[in-house]
């Protein structure tokens, strides 16, 4: 299995009362097909009293198999079709980490 050289990290927030809706679209249309081309993905959730934080991680084996994907520059983000619907500001990047020590993933 080829190990994971480099993170991608996005956030999202979205409003309590639409946060279990978002997180199921955003499975459905967004997560699954990252699943199908990143080495692995996590997904996380924080509820707090006023937003609640989305926060995807997807695991690459270099910036080139990543800009692949996203069909050019690896930091642009491609937001989903309702994501203006759901989340209370468009995230304008993400994050990418060069993994310098991993154990377990």
């Amino acid at each position: 299995m080829t190990k994971p050289q480099i993170a991608r990290v996005w956030r999202g927030r979205t409003t309590p009362d639409v946060a279990d809706e978002y997180e199921a679209y955003n499975y459905e249309v967004g997560i699954k097909p990252l699943i199908e081309k990143a080495l692995a993905v996590q997904t996380f959730r924080e509820d707090r009293q006023n937003e609640t934080e989305f926060v995807t991680i997807s695991y690459w084996e270099s910036l080139e198999s990543m800009s692949r994907f996203t069909g050019g520059d690896p930091s642009s983000i491609h937001h989903l079709e309702r994501d203006k619907d759901f989340l209370i500001e468009l995230p304008t990047s993400v994050q990418i980490l060069k993994i310098r020590h991993s154990h377990g993933i």
